[in-house]
């Protein structure tokens, strides 16, 4: 059979066996409401909330307390030179989604240059890093699920500003459930 007959046949059949039900019925679609009482929500390129976390600008556009703790996200706006060094989260794993610039990533002992439109996956209690390669800035979409993080983040951002003290800033991560590795 041709895929136009088909589309046409199926289409005659699944119409003729929904015609019952819809005659018969007073309501098709049933309208639910969303798991954990969440709210749709749009964020704008240029909206979000802007934390300076030791040099990685991010800007959260979805935080814990609006996906019932499923899943916070940022934009990380982030100079050449700029990375996190090796290390590992034992709560969250995490995607990252280059969308301009070169990052280079390093997943379980692996290195790999990210590029606009490559994607990686780190997840929990695996050794990771990055640091933007380069001249130009880099861009990413970092996702972190079950969210939480987010907590840990703008407790780095109240840091003051200058060289970051290694020691508090080792302190904040792991009352956080992350180990920088030696």
């Amino acid at each position: 059979m041709d895929r136009k007959k088909f589309i046409q046949t199926s289409g005659l059949g699944l119409g003729l066996a929904l015609v019952p039900g819809i005659a018969n019925s007073k309501q098709l679609f049933v309208k639910t409401e969303p798991a954990g009482n969440l709210n749709p929500k749009i964020i704008k390129n240029k909206e979000g909330k802007v934390l300076n976390v030791l040099g990685d600008v991010q800007t959260h556009k979805l935080a814990g307390s609006e996906t019932n703790n499923q899943i916070v996200e940022w934009v990380d706006d982030v100079e050449p030179g700029v990375g996190i060094p090796p290390h590992i989260h034992t709560m969250e794993d995490e995607i990252f989604r280059v969308i301009k610039g070169h990052v280079e990533i390093i997943v379980d002992g692996k290195s790999t240059v990210l590029e606009a439109g490559d994607t990686a996956f780190a997840p929990k209690n695996i050794p990771h890093s990055w640091k933007v390669i380069g001249t130009e800035k880099a861009k990413m979409i970092t996702s972190a699920f079950p969210a939480g993080i987010e907590v840990m983040f703008k407790e780095l951002a109240e840091l003051p500003p200058g060289p970051p003290d290694f020691e508090k800033v080792a302190k904040i991560c792991g009352n956080h459930g992350i180990s920088f590795l030696k």
